[in-house]
């Protein structure tokens, strides 16, 4: 039996199940989203089987119930073939003596536009929505968790912690195995394939399932690759089409490019950052382009066509994909904590690469630096120059100021009060 990897994922889910009737989990595909699912459901049913696929389908829309039968949890996987199952799972909730914990759906896509004209009810009151994404490096063992991201909220680093020290080979690596949960017990080759292999689904045959419409499998690649040179920018839909003009012609329309990058949001394969917008004392214009990424460092590697050696060989490459691998584990911790990431810009230039902002107000501003004396302390001096700029009669002040770092051995609080913690040392 395969060994299960415990996910940060699995305390939300567990308290998700207890606040409600059924659990929504959704995420890229490979992310580890079944394997979880299946370690808190008592009874499951793949949709997706294709032995029974046919015949699930058919059921759903003629009798729902039966396929909801089964032990509490009951797992339902890649539910949105068979959108029936929604409403047929809220009157069961409805329905049952025990009305939490009864159902986990999981899904790689969206639903639909067809499935979702099947869906009456909301799911307000009874469902609890999750997302899940590859594995953050506390979660991959690559962490040593020294720092609690949540405890900053409440208290300080007052000592030094130790971290994980993690050279640039390994950071490089990292950046290029990514967090798929099957590349943990591979090979190193192997591991390294993964992203690769992943992109070949996703061109081949997702893009155009997502929402059954035909696309091309080149043409996604060349805006995987276009994509991936955008990683950690608030590049345009423009620029990106620019980008991409220049092999595909004038006749490309931003619209086409529009439309993929919709079909590839569907399949999670994307996921930007949104602006902050908090109440300054200044009057300075604040940017609200998104920030771009994907959900893991690895697939733009993949789209690249890069290895770890390539990586070392171009730092400012690697420095924005190790931002992205950032980002990616602070999304991780923040769900766990219950709040969203954001990214800062204004007029002038100012920028600050993450913000996580609590749902009770509170928020810590992060910059994400790769290492080197003088990365660190420019950072230093951006967090020290946003936190002057905040208007604290209007809103509360940050909770911590950290620079993230890709080398350390040690986390610390420099003279300013700012942290200085490598991602080998944190956890939520």
């Amino acid at each position: 039996m395969k060994e299960y990897h415990k996910r940060i994922s699995d305390k939300v889910l567990e308290l998700n199940l207890e606040a409600s009737g059924m659990v929504l989990i959704e995420g890229t595909k490979w992310c580890g989203k079944t394997t979880t699912a299946e370690q808190h459901s008592a009874s499951v049913i793949y949709l997706n089987d294709p032995a029974q696929k046919k015949a699930y389908l058919q059921l759903a829309q003629t009798a729902p119930n039966i396929l909801l039968e089964g032990k509490t949890p009951r797992l339902v996987d890649e539910w949105q073939d068979a959108a029936e199952l929604w409403d047929a799972a809220r009157f069961e909730i409805d329905h049952r003596d025990e009305s939490c914990g009864q159902f986990i759906f999981t899904g790689s896509t969206t639903v639909k536009k067809e499935e979702r004209e099947k869906i009456r009810h909301s799911g307000a009151g009874r469902v609890a929505w999750m997302k899940m994404r590859p594995m953050s490096l506390f979660e991959s063992g690559e962490s040593s968790g020294s720092v609690s991201l949540g405890e900053l909220f409440s208290a300080n680093i007052q000592n030094a912690y130790k971290s994980n020290e993690l050279d640039l080979k390994q950071l490089a690596f990292l950046i290029c195995r990514g967090g798929w949960p099957a590349a943990l017990n591979m090979s190193r080759a192997a591991a390294l394939k993964q992203a690769y292999n992943y992109i070949d689904a996703i061109v081949n045959t997702d893009i155009s399932n997502v929402d059954n419409v035909q696309r091309d499998a080149e043409f996604t690649r060349r805006l995987l690759r276009s994509y991936a040179r955008a990683q950690a920018s608030q590049a345009t839909i423009s620029t990106i089409h620019s980008d991409l003009v220049a092999n595909e012609g004038n006749a490309l329309k931003e619209e086409t490019v529009s439309s993929y990058l919709t079909a590839l949001r569907k399949l999670f394969v994307i996921e930007d950052s949104h602006a902050w917008n908090p109440n300054l004392r200044s009057k300075a214009a604040i940017r609200t382009s998104d920030t771009r990424y994907f959900v893991d460092p690895s697939i733009a590697v993949a789209a690249l066509g890069l290895g770890p050696d390539d990586l070392i060989s171009d730092i400012n490459t690697m420095g924005l994909l190790f931002e992205t691998m950032c980002v990616r584990d602070l999304r991780v911790y923040a769900d766990f904590l219950n709040g969203e990431i954001y990214h800062y810009r204004d007029k002038n230039g100012l920028e600050c690469d993450a913000v996580i902002h609590l749902k009770n107000g509170s928020y810590g501003l992060i910059e994400i630096k790769l290492g080197g004396a003088s990365l660190i302390s420019e950072g230093v001096h951006t967090l020290n120059k946003l936190s002057e700029k905040i208007d604290t009669d209007k809103m509360k002040a940050p909770s911590f100021r950290m620079v993230l770092t890709g080398t350390g051995s040690f986390a610390y609080k420099e003279p300013s009060g700012v942290l200085i913690v490598p991602i080998g040392a944190l956890r939520p």
